[in-house]
């Protein structure tokens, strides 16, 4: 039979967890670059339209 196990089933399951998750520094920067990107676009639509009106 074939071994594919190299370490027993629970030993590397809490650091994989771990691993696994996004640093919160990372979602807060995120967060902030996609709010500062949509007020960003927001402005221009705002500039778009009153350059429209003049």
């Amino acid at each position: 039979m074939k071994e594919h196990h190299l370490m027993p089933e629970g030993s590397g399951t809490p650091q994989r967890r771990v691993r696994d998750r996004i640093p919160r520094g990372l979602w807060v920067r995120m967060l902030i670059y996609g709010l500062v990107g949509h007020l960003f676009a927001g402005f221009l639509v705002f500039l778009f339209s009153l350059g429209a009106k003049g």
